[in-house]
């Protein structure tokens, strides 16, 4: 459209001559744009973020961030550094349950609190605890942490027993299955009054509304740990002796609470042959069994069914984790005294405020033994008993912090801080995988894993497994049944189930291209030893003997055994 006939009203414009700027420029009088800089400590400039003033705020990143206790030890030293920054996060932060403790403490116990076997606990409980770890809630959240990382506390597991097999999920349901000869899978009786082999995962449903954080099976006989700390048994009713023959006939068909037990409250259990050991939440070793020779350190009757408390080394140092093998008892103890991190060793601060034992150079964790010492696998350099626990001081020569212990039948392993394996004991079929059948008497790093850094190790009759930090799979030991994972192999005399002396890769379990995080082995001398592998994501996978349905399958006419993994039917996150 033609804009002149629109009646629009014409627009004026106004020619302005242009001319040269001439006049400077002249600074404005406003003040230059101040930088608002944020401090720690405040003063009364508006916009500061006082984080000293507000230390819920801190508390709060701190423990969603799920420091270790090393972690936060590290950030108290750290903060030694700058002396405004520093005094201002580690002066009493005014919080209950305790006013004088730092930010850092109180992360350590807020994340204290969200562990199953701590929330009970009562105040003075929590305070003799926090003692016996050595004065400071961060060393108290160690000593849960690494009780947990050992025996898989609250999360899900398989445990390959002597002809049965037992399966915790992630919510605390069991599953049973294989041998159940003397009631072991707790099911109870069948209609016909009689205890029947399973050969498919069978939840115990007389266990409904109870979780189970960890279980343990020896030769015909089960124990389950709840998150209240009560423990359950069933199969045969004994503590020690009761593989074939033994004195004690009668039998518990469906799990039944431990009475001798009840004043307890229990983290782990462990089944050896002569012996059965039990754990506290506050770190105290308890066994049944086998003291009529003071062969545990002290004097009972073998049918005495009451806990006596390990009497020695052990009695006022926390311990995190046991183990046990054919007749000798291993336990992993979390020593209060270690060396502490070099800036708060110099601090003005109080212990409880500073870092502690968590950043030092010493051995944080320590084994000890007791028992028998056939073979060498007390790990003292000799083949004596020893009746009272007794410090392994190998690893302190050796430079390796142990963070994991196994007690197979008759040889051990320790899996270290920086990844390295130490095996020790009988080295029969190659068991400690040194490329020999030689007894060791301390421990000795496997050369054989110098390129793995090892996060878990497991260990049966003549048998070795261990785990590394990406999930590989490593085996030596004896071959027989095929619970080495390596397949129907044969040796270069045409002999099936080859012994392997020094580690292989388990190339079978490399292909189910799933991360495993455990493994279990039957640890007994008179069963044919089956294995399971855990994965990341929950599935569990068997091999090895499978003659009475302990693989949670029935194999085919003629087969005892399945030399290569295959996944088990069953839901580990349910």
């Amino acid at each position: 459209m033609d804009v002149t006939t629109s009646g629009t009203e014409t627009i004026q414009y106004c020619n302005i001559p242009e001319q040269p700027v001439t006049a400077t420029l002249v600074a404005s009088p406003r003040s230059t744009f101040q930088r608002l800089v944020r401090h720690c400590f405040g003063n009364s400039i508006p916009g500061e973020f006082p984080l000293a003033a507000n230390p819920s705020i801190v508390l709060h990143v701190l423990t969603s961030c799920t420091l270790d206790p090393q972690d936060l030890a590290k950030l108290e030293a750290s903060l030694l550094i700058n002396s405004r920054l520093g005094t201002g996060l580690m002066k009493p932060a005014n919080f209950s349950p305790d006013n004088e403790l730092s930010i850092a403490e109180l992360a350590a116990f807020d994340m204290c609190q969200k562990r199953a076997i701590f929330k009970p606990m009562t105040i003075d409980q929590r305070d003799e605890l926090k003692q016996k770890c050595g004065g400071s809630w961060k060393l108290v959240l160690r000593y849960l942490l690494a009780g947990e990382a050992c025996c898989r506390r609250e999360k899900s597991q398989a445990i390959a027993g002597p002809g049965h097999s037992i399966v915790v999920t992630s919510n605390g349901a069991v599953y049973s299955f294989g041998s159940n000869s003397s009631g072991q899978l707790g099911h109870g009786l069948s209609p016909e009054g009689n205890t029947t082999d399973e050969y498919r995962p069978r939840l115990i449903r007389s266990l409904q509304g109870i979780r189970i954080i960890q279980a343990t099976a020896g030769a015909g006989r089960t124990m389950l740990i709840s998150d209240s700390g009560k423990v359950y048994a069933f199969g045969k009713d004994s503590f020690g002796e009761a593989e074939f023959g033994g004195q004690w006939s009668k039998t518990v068909n469906t799990p039944q609470p431990v009475e001798s037990l009840k004043n307890i409250f229990v983290v782990q259990a462990a089944i050896g042959n002569f012996f059965t050991a039990v754990l506290s939440r506050e770190g105290r070793v308890y066994t049944f069994s086998w003291g009529s020779d003071k062969k545990l350190g002290h004097q009972m009757e073998p049918s005495d069914v009451n806990p006596y408390p390990l009497l020695g080394a052990l009695e006022n140092i926390p311990v995190v984790q046991i183990a046990a093998g054919y007749c000798y008892l291993l336990a992993l103890a979390c020593q209060p005294n270690g060396i502490a991190v070099d800036s708060a060793s110099l601090s003005p601060f109080p212990r409880h405020m500073q870092g502690g034992s968590l950043g030092g150079t010493g051995v944080m964790l320590s084994v000890y033994s007791v028992g028998c010492g056939l073979g060498g696998k007390l790990g003292h350099g000799s083949k004596t008993d020893e009746k009272y626990p007794r410090l392994i001081e190998q690893f302190q020569t050796l430079n390796i912090q142990p963070m994991v212990v196994a007690a197979g039948a008759w040889h051990a392993a320790v899996v270290g801080k920086d990844g390295r394996v130490c095996t020790w004991g009988w080295g029969r079929y190659g068991c400690l995988g040194h490329g020999n059948e030689e007894c060791e008497s301390v421990p000795k790093v496997v050369e054989g894993l110098s390129d793995v850094k090892a996060v878990h190790v497991a260990t049966g009759d003549y048998t070795t497994f261990v785990v590394s930090d990406n999930g590989d799979v490593y085996s030596f030991g004896c071959g027989e049944s095929s619970s080495l994972g390596h397949g129907n192999e044969v040796d270069g005399q045409g002999n099936g189930h080859a012994n392997v002396l020094k580690p292989e890769m388990v190339s079978s379990l490399k292909q189910v291209k799933e991360r495993v995080v455990q493994i279990s082995l039957t640890n007994s001398i008179f069963w044919n030893a089956h294995t399971f592998a855990l994965t990341e994501s929950g599935k569990l996978y068997g091999f090895g003997a499978g003659d009475k349905g302990q693989l949670g399958v029935k194999l085919g006419d003629n087969l005892i055994e399945r030399g290569n993994p295959e996944p088990l039917d069953i839901d580990l996150n349910s």
